[in-house]
């Protein structure tokens, strides 16, 4: 019988795999059996066991330990990513005997988190206080990703960065507007709105290389036959003030984003008149209609959300 039948998942052990990764970790039977109160010879026939389950050799036994095998190598990774769904599964279970009544895992990109989720899950969590929300920042390319994979239920981000296609559904939350932000007296600071091409002679300030508004920015200078003048990469949006405020440059982010942040150095925003500047936000999940529940509560509410008018601004 060979371990891609379909009884493979009911012959593994899990008190076994366990062992096979405290033995990879501490690169020892004897010194595994210590920590774990165990025979060492008891160890070593769950091994034995599991080796014979899988029909190949997992781990090289020496005088001075182990040492793991290439299967074994390839059996630690999968079971240390089983050992921790586990873990993360009994720990959201435990979280619905102490009242909670939904789970949902979330990704989202910053341009989303720092303009609308604030106030949007706020109110959320408000009318449903027994529903966990988890909510991870990520670049959008990462948050499609996560959704693909599993790991987030819904993700929220602008879908339209350059990368491979994907087959996820979408629907609309909310949209941006990107702007120039340049420091207070800057000679673009007296434009009302200026093309991005315009800012190509000035040093920039700019994101995560893999952020969707960077791949915008870099594609834009691409096709007018130029490339960015980049001083200096930052990883989040009042960093970017905080740059552009001590003169290393110019910088492009969501218009909201910068009137939330107004506070941080003498700046002033311009808009800018491309296309792309104009940008979607929007839910992805592989099927909405498959969602747990709470999820479909989540989307629900945050697809009205989208129709209401932005929350007011600090002046």
């Amino acid at each position: 019988m060979r371990p891609s039948d379909r009884s493979f998942a009911r012959r593994i052990d899990l008190t076994s795999l366990q062992l096979f990764v405290a033995v990879c970790e501490l690169g020892s039977i004897g010194k595994t059996a210590e920590r774990e109160f165990i025979a060492a010879s008891a160890v070593s026939k769950r091994l034995s066991d599991l080796e014979a389950t899988l029909e190949t050799p997992l781990l090289y036994r020496h005088t001075r330990g182990v040492d793991l095998t290439p299967a074994g190598e390839s059996l630690l990774h999968h079971a240390r990513s089983v050992l921790f769904s586990l873990e993360k599964m009994q720990a959201e279970l435990s979280e619905y005997a102490d009242g909670v009544r939904g789970h949902v895992r979330i990704h989202a990109s910053i341009s989303a988190i720092v303009q609308f989720l604030p106030e949007d899950l706020g109110q959320f969590v408000k009318d449903h206080p027994q529903v966990k929300v988890d909510l991870e920042e990520h670049l959008s390319t990462e948050v499609i990703r996560a959704v693909q994979e599993g790991t987030a239920d819904l993700g929220i981000c602008n879908t339209g960065v350059p990368g491979p296609g994907h087959d996820l559904q979408t629907l609309p939350y909310r949209e941006d507007q990107l702007v120039l932000i340049v420091p207070r007296g800057h000679a673009l600071a007296r434009k009302k709105a200026v093309p991005f091409e315009a800012t190509l002679d000035c040093d920039h300030v700019g994101l995560h290389s893999n952020s969707s508004i960077y791949l915008a920015m870099r594609d834009a200078a691409a096709a007018a036959g130029r490339t960015i003048r980049l001083r200096i990469h930052v990883t989040g949006l009042d960093a970017m003030c905080r740059m552009i405020h001590n003169g290393l440059g110019v910088g492009v982010m969501p218009r909201r984003a910068f009137e939330l942040m107004h506070g941080v150095g003498d700046l002033e925003s311009v808009r800018l008149t491309d296309a792309w500047a104009r940008r979607s936000i929007e839910l992805v999940a592989r099927d909405f209609s498959t969602l747990p529940v709470t999820a479909r509560l989540l989307v629900d509410h945050l697809t009205a959300r989208a129709d209401a008018p932005e929350p007011a601004t600090a002046a």
